[in-house]
């Protein structure tokens, strides 16, 4: 069986309840066993098919985090990254990939380097339209515009996400109030964030998003 580390700190909030309600689904429906692992637990998640870091930042150990994104990044190891863990993606990537210091708004303060800053709306239990780059992987995945969900109040700057681009990372869909809704790193087996919430709707029973069954598909 397939086992992904859903990475980050269980709370009572929607988005988690969200991921609680998916993780039947996904051992019942695709064969996936999904197990939350605290980012301070110090578990080895090289042991894991894949690593989904999902919301909820800061987390507990934002140090522990950044270091599993760069083994993740360097090892080729499945990951998904979603609304936090975009933000800690876009963390990493600056420092890891580009060599430059980076730091977020919401957990370090205001500061030159921030590359994480807050959004002009926050956008807190709200849908926006997600448009699909054509020609990236999601749009492979996702061909057609459609409504995200979002609980977030911080988002990747302008000027981080140029940089990025510059360097080979590739925006795979934009919305609305957001900005770059979805990001890839070419040449990685798996390597995709985005800061809309795609396991939204579990609860309801709504299908299980293409993203979250590209990375499954990677993962297995």
């Amino acid at each position: 069986m397939t086992r992904i580390a859903l990475l980050g700190d269980r709370s009572t909030h929607r988005s988690h309840q969200e991921l609680d309600a998916l993780i039947p689904r996904l051992a019942d429906e695709r064969g996936v066993e999904a197990v939350w692992v605290a980012t301070g637990s110090g578990a080895d998640l090289s042991a894991f098919d894949g690593v989904w870091l999902v919301p909820g930042s800061p987390y507990a150990d934002d140090d522990a985090v950044l270091a599993e994104l760069t083994r993740i990044r360097t090892a080729g190891q499945p990951f998904l990254g979603t609304c936090g863990g975009m933000q800690y993606a876009v963390l990493e990537l600056t420092r890891g990939l580009l060599g430059q210091p980076a730091t977020h708004a919401e957990s370090d303060g205001a500061a030159d380097d921030n590359v994480v800053v807050p959004l002009a709306c926050a956008l807190q239990g709200e849908e926006r339209l997600v448009t699909p780059v054509p020609g990236t992987r999601f749009a492979g995945w996702c061909p057609e515009p459609f409504l995200g969900m979002h609980f977030c109040s911080y988002a990747a700057s302008p000027a981080a996400i140029d940089a990025l681009v510059a360097a080979g990372v590739v925006v795979g869909a934009t919305a609305p109030d957001a900005g770059a809704e979805a990001l890839e790193v070419p040449g990685h087996p798996f390597y995709v964030t985005s800061m809309f919430q795609p396991h939204v709707g579990a609860a309801a029973g709504e299908p299980i998003r293409p993203l979250i069954d590209a990375f499954l598909t990677a993962a297995g």
